[in-house]
């Protein structure tokens, strides 16, 4: 890894919460042995009951984590964009991934061994600890979205998952007027547990509002509060 990139890594790992008490030359030991990698849209970076031996900051692009029912519907648990962690569950114990991953849109990834990143938390505690919270903040997120998806109408749980949307968007510092949505209509069906047809249609109602506007694959939130009036 050239210095140039070997510099880019760090700074990236520097804005990963559970990294955030690491001094510079902790952040380029981990940076020495991360591997770049980089996936096409719709690409796995790995597949439910696959070995787990790897974690994964995402660099550039969005991913989402999945995973398949028996009856084939396919559930998003949880959406990734850059400075985020996944696949950290490997660093506990070997057991197989418990979810599919895969990337959204072009998406790039640095990879660290499971060795690499153990070794660094024996050095480090606090590291286990915050990756310890960090899941467990998922694992009650994935859970609300499951309950939402048992007790909901599909239109509260499309407008919850907008509204979820429009806030990642304002937090890495977009405009909150007007914020450009990068779901497509299936992946917010897949987020809300709702057929396509079904998220469509409300989409259609929230148009009809002046609550989004939509075209050409672009998805534009025109009045985010007014998302508030369609959950309950």
């Amino acid at each position: 890894m050239g210095t140039t990139r070997s510099a880019d890594v760090v700074e990236l790992l520097g804005r990963v919460p559970a990294f955030s008490t690491l001094e510079r030359s902790d952040l380029e030991r981990i940076a020495s042995v991360a591997v770049p990698r980089s996936f096409d849209a719709g690409q796995a970076v790995f597949r439910e009951g696959d070995a787990s031996d790897t974690c994964y900051v995402l660099r550039e692009g969005r991913a989402r984590a999945i995973s398949t029912h028996a009856d084939g519907r396919t559930i998003t648990l949880a959406t990734f964009g850059p400075g985020d962690i996944f696949g950290e569950l490997a660093m506990f114990e070997d057991e197989r991934r418990s979810a599919t991953v895969e990337a959204v849109e072009p998406t790039s990834v640095v990879a660290v061994l499971g060795p690499d990143m153990r070794a660094l938390m024996n050095e480090h505690p606090e590291i286990a600890t915050r990756l310890v919270i960090a899941l467990g903040r998922r694992l009650r997120d994935a859970n609300q979205r499951l309950s939402r998806q048992s007790f909901q109408t599909v239109q509260s749980r499309v407008a919850v998952v907008l509204s979820e949307l429009v806030e990642e968007e304002i937090a890495a510092g977009k405009d909150p007027a007007d914020v450009l949505v990068t779901a497509t209509q299936a992946d917010l069906a897949q987020l809300a547990g709702s057929s396509r047809e079904s998220a469509s249609r409300f989409l259609a109602v929230l148009e009809r509002a002046g609550v989004i506007s939509q075209g050409r694959g672009r998805l534009v939130v025109r009045d985010p509060e007014a998302l508030k009036h369609y959950v309950f």
